[in-house]
């Protein structure tokens, strides 16, 4: 059998299994945080060349925004309240100078666009003042502009680390407590994993039930460090650009049939 006729028959046969997987789910049980470490853009810019040769790292990272649409679309349909999209990390603003470039203005396009369809609550959270003061603004108008709209909550972490947010959150706390007048004795006997919660960058939000990881790494790089402790990791082969609606919801089965064990 050729692999065009192959093809043929797999272009038939998937929305079919799609289906059939979606309506094996029941929705109501669906994670209401679900967590994505958008990873493998430059590994599928290098193994799928353009027609005229490009693989360069912004015709990946453009590849990957395209995808987060399509991604919203199957959160809505599958009652998912909160969505966290790991866009960039500390580490990745050590890249080169040419590539963070691209990437910044990738990303800056991509939010906008999140925000111009005015269908969602765009949340920038991360160490944002290590980003260019062009992209600080950008986001900061988007989260003003989408504030308080019913729809998904999606958290756009942008210069985030997981390390970094926790000492950000235990910061915040000190700093607050000390304005207070409170001794340092007394501070530290108020520290509770409750106290340092309220102020992670997702504070009010409940941790993500759910962490999915594409590309094949089976690592969470320190990706919601504090929020992840008792949540479910599923890891996908495909790159991100590659990844499709029937992977979102092989996740979802993946959860559903998981029993939960808090504190195992």
């Amino acid at each position: 059998m050729s692999n065009a006729i192959k093809s043929s028959i797999k272009s038939l046969l998937y929305p079919l299994y799609e289906r059939r997987l979606a309506r094996s789910l029941d929705f109501s049980k669906t994670p209401h945080h679900v967590g994505v470490i958008l990873d493998g853009n430059r590994r599928w810019a290098k193994a799928n060349p353009s027609i005229d040769g490009d693989t360069s790292s912004r015709r990946g990272h453009k590849a990957g925004a395209d995808k987060i649409i399509e991604l919203l679309d199957w959160c809505e349909e599958s009652n998912v309240k909160v969505l966290t999209l790991w866009l960039l990390s500390n580490d990745n603003l050590k890249r080169s100078a040419e590539e963070l470039k691209a990437l910044i203005e990738i990303i800056g396009s991509t939010v906008d666009e999140l925000g111009q369809r005015g269908r969602w609550e765009i949340r920038p959270v991360g160490s944002l003042e290590l980003l260019p003061e062009e992209l600080q603004d950008r986001l900061a108008a988007v989260a003003t502009k989408s504030r308080g709209i019913k729809g998904v909550v999606v958290n756009v972490a942008i210069g985030y680390g997981g390390r970094s947010e926790i000492v950000d959150a235990v910061k915040s706390l000190i700093t607050k407590a000390g304005k207070a007048g409170k001794s340092p004795a007394e501070i530290a006997s108020e520290i509770s994993v409750a106290e340092v919660g309220q102020y992670l960058y997702t504070a009010g939000q409940p941790d993500p039930e759910l962490v999915i990881r594409t590309s094949g790494e089976q690592r969470l790089g320190g990706f919601l460090l504090w929020q992840s402790a008792h949540s479910e990791f599923y890891f996908c082969e495909a790159y991100w650009p590659d990844f499709r609606k029937v992977d979102f919801l092989r996740a979802l089965r993946s959860y559903s049939l998981r029993e939960r064990r808090l504190g195992a």
